[in-house]
């Protein structure tokens, strides 16, 4: 009646005690037949190893590791290359896996692929970081073949760690060292481009400032002093031109009686410059300076009383008539002279020096500024280039560890075990699922029965089929003549029809 009313839970009762035996059945005999065939199935042997993940043996203070990126996704990435095609192979062809069968080479490596297991050990410390180390895992038909292929796999990531640590600290190296060459170029151009500019420019250069204006004040003081110098070679001068005109008066007034005017105020001229002199630096009661002052008076009195002089110009040129006096005059004279013309020639030379190195105190702002443009494209590239000097340093010494296994590397903590039983297939696992698979299909059987049998058992299955009540229960007091079933069940026993439920009549309504 499954499906043709609602049933309740008497109704469900009495189909289990009716149907019981059809669930029991499959219930018995189907765990006997899946723990049969688990005989069949071939059996998997797990082979396993630890792996420990070994730290740096030398401070990271002292020696910087080259690679730093995360275990976990190195060892991701070493998985993938592990399970490559070119990697798998080999083991294959060497272990004969799955040779037995009709299996490509592509279905033989994805099946090994699959009997590989890699599980990362995480750490149970906290705020330890990193991983400590994973486990590496294979399965296969034989207990040896799964050790060696373990072992096999184990080899190849310890070998895979160091190669690939070590490549990447060489190909670090190889890098900075190109790099390290450019930047060596680029400092070298720079360098010539600085000696060019500071030769160049030498003498206006920010750092010679100072200098030039040590210099400019040095020549100032020695333009001073040559000046000075000038002005006292000029004053001699003309005191030896008086004393000459004097010695020449002298001369004539010897050779004629009378001094010639111009001789007497050449002489005057020399006494008034010897008073200013004199007055310059003694008062005016020093001695001398009282007797220049009486020579003058009285040679003021004679040129007043001397007649008239006459219009012939007086010859200053040398005469063999001349006085030892007046020769060592003329000598003086001309040393004067020439004094005279090297001071000036001197002081155009200050001049000079000094109108230079004004200008190059003038133009120091502006070389000042081109100097700090190429100095500081000097230290940038100066300080790169230190820079990848110290980075490729600590490159070396990382390849250089790396290559003594210093660094951080792969222990084998435990070697592949021999598998001692089979882990698959499981017999109590086959027999459950066997128990659980044959209840489930006495149920859909019973179920299946149920739906198809329209037999009237109770007034509810006549109110479902008719749609009718039920007047009156007669019982029956008769053997029962059960009609043939189309189903023949060799467990079915022959249903007893007790009075109280004996098939019941409509009598209509």
């Amino acid at each position: 009646m499954l499906g043709h009313r609602v049933l309740n839970l008497e109704d469900y009762a009495t189909i289990l005690k009716r149907r019981w035996w059809i669930i029991a059945i499959p219930t018995l005999i189907l765990p006997i037949v899946a723990y049969g065939i688990s005989h069949f199935v071939q059996p998997r042997y797990v082979s396993q190893t630890l792996v420990l993940v070994e730290q740096q043996k030398v401070p990271d203070s002292y020696v910087k590791p080259v690679v730093t990126e995360d275990l976990s996704a190195r060892l991701a990435t070493m998985k993938e290359q592990i399970l490559s095609r070119s990697r798998l192979e080999p083991i294959i062809e060497r272990f004969n896996l799955y040779g037995t069968t009709k299996m490509s080479m592509d279905d033989r490596i994805d099946a090994v692929r699959k009997n590989i297991e890699i599980k990362p050990i995480q750490s149970t410390i906290p705020g330890a970081g990193g991983l400590p180390g994973f486990f590496i895992s294979y399965q296969a038909s034989e207990a040896r073949t799964a050790q060696l292929v373990c072992g096999e796999i184990t080899s190849l990531f310890v070998n895979e760690s160091i190669s690939d640590r070590t490549a990447s600290a060489e190909g670090t190296t190889a890098f900075l060292q190109a790099q390290l060459a450019d930047a060596k170029r680029n400092l070298d151009d720079q360098d010539a481009k600085l000696a060019r500019f500071q030769e160049q420019n030498s003498g206006r250069l920010p750092d010679e400032q100072g200098a030039n204006l040590n210099m400019l004040n040095s020549l100032n003081t020695q333009l001073d002093a040559a000046t000075q110098a000038l002005a006292r070679l000029e004053q001699d001068k003309s005191y030896e031109e008086a004393m000459l005109a004097q010695q020449s008066a002298q001369g004539s007034t010897s050779a004629g009686g009378t001094v010639a005017p111009q001789t007497q105020q050449a002489e005057l001229d020399g006494l008034l410059s010897q008073e200013a002199d004199l007055t310059s630096r003694y008062t005016d009661d020093y001695p001398d300076v009282v007797t220049v002052r009486r020579k003058i008076k009285e040679l003021r009195a004679q040129m007043a009383k001397a007649p008239e002089p006459s219009t012939a110009p007086a010859s200053s040129a040398p005469s063999r008539h001349d006085s030892l006096s007046v020769q060592q005059l003329r000598a003086q004279l001309r040393a004067l002279d020439q004094a005279i013309t090297q001071k000036k020639h001197d002081q155009a030379e200050l001049q000079v020096q000094i109108r230079g190195y004004q200008g190059r105190i003038q133009s120091t702002p502006a070389v000042q500024e081109q100097f700090k443009n190429i100095t500081r494209d000097y230290q940038t590239a100066q300080q790169f280039y230190d820079d990848l000097l110290g980075k490729m340093n600590q490159s070396k010494m990382a390849t250089d560890l790396e290559k003594r296994q210093q660094g951080e590397n792969f222990k084998v903590m435990d070697e592949p075990n021999l598998p001692e039983a089979p882990t698959s297939p499981n017999r109590l696992v086959f027999a459950t699922v066997g128990f659980a698979a044959g209840i489930a299909l006495g149920l859909l059987i019973v179920a299946l029965i149920e739906y198809r049998d329209t037999a009237v058992r109770s007034e509810r299955d006549i109110w479902a089929f008719t749609k009718l009540p039920t007047l009156a229960v007669i019982g029956f007091a008769g053997d029962e003549q059960p009609a043939p079933s189309k189903h023949i069940w060799p467990f079915r026993r022959r249903p007893d029809i007790p009075a109280d439920t004996k098939p019941l009549m409509n009598a209509g309504g």
